[in-house]
């Protein structure tokens, strides 16, 4: 089989674009197996991701050169990618494992394309868990007056780990400004995205009290501005008057597996491209 790459790149919109990156690919030998595109009137800037495959792996470097080129004359943001390549993840967990069971589970069944290199937590509710699919698990403890080391101890364990992405699986824990630009590009999380007005313990209670009808969740990159980064994945559930608190909890707990494992897929798969604030997610 031909080795293949993912090309994604933005930059600002005009004529030409495709015409250009087509060429550029086929005068290199590639051929496109598969394009998407997305112009966005608003910020006025282009986005592309194109899937292609090369006669020989040796001749990706002239590639990157043309690119590069490419790049300089249209101001584009671009990346180029192993399609091949598993991606590595952190999973950071904190007393809530029902997406790092899924995302083990998924990844052990091969629906997720990733290896998971490595769980670390607050806690060690979930050594066991991390163990049984033959996962190292780190416990690493924090409190007010360690909160910086501990840092430094997911900083040392993405570096030696090589790290491509952390997963926040609900990791309750308030990440600093200085860990979050660290992971910056490269660190999801996961929240109940129903609830910003249910702050505080047990929001699935305060919501069922309210007698809300949909729950949902939110999968965003991590950034210094609490659950502000942008949107990658969201999803809702109906609710009906006869379900209980523990109902709720259930099925917002199957919301956010699937809404996370949707994230992370995309992630992995070289779809998401940064528009400002916002995101562009390739289907």
């Amino acid at each position: 089989m031909r080795p293949d790459f993912i090309l994604t790149l933005s930059c600002p919109d005009r004529t030409g674009i495709v015409y250009r990156v087509s060429g550029l690919l086929f005068d290199a030998g590639c051929n496109i197996l598969d394009a998407q595109q997305f112009g966005d009137e608003e910020s006025g800037r282009f986005f592309l991701r194109v899937h292609f495959d090369i006669a020989d792996k040796g001749d990706v470097p002239g590639v990157r050169m043309r690119l590069q080129a490419l790049g300089e004359e249209f101001g584009m943001q671009w990346e180029l990618h192993d399609a091949r390549r598993r991606a590595r993840l952190l999973v950071l967990v904190s007393k809530q494992g029902h997406c790092l069971n899924d995302l083990l589970f998924r990844t052990h069944s091969r629906q997720l394309k990733v290896d998971i290199a490595a769980v670390a937590s607050n806690h060690t509710d979930f050594g066991a868990l991390a163990g049984s699919y033959g996962v190292p698990f780190h416990h690493l403890p924090v409190d007010a007056d360690n909160r910086e080391q501990q840092e430094q101890q997911i900083i040392d364990l993405v570096e030696r780990e090589r790290i491509d992405l952390v997963v926040l699986a609900r990791y309750m824990q308030i990440l600093s400004p200085r860990l979050c630009q660290a992971l910056a590009g490269r660190a999801i999380n996961i929240h109940h995205s129903f609830l910003p007005s249910f702050k505080g313990a047990q929001p699935y209670h305060q919501a069922h009290a309210r007698g809300v009808k949909i729950i949902g969740a939110t999968a965003h990159y991590v950034t210094s501005d609490l659950d502000e980064g942008p949107i990658i994945e969201q999803d809702v559930a109906r609710v009906d008057h006869a379900m209980t608190p523990r109902d709720l909890v259930q099925l917002g707990s199957d919301t956010e597996s699937q809404v996370l494992a949707r994230a992370v897929r995309r992630h992995v798969e070289h779809r998401i491209v940064l528009n400002g604030h916002r995101t562009v997610v390739f289907r």
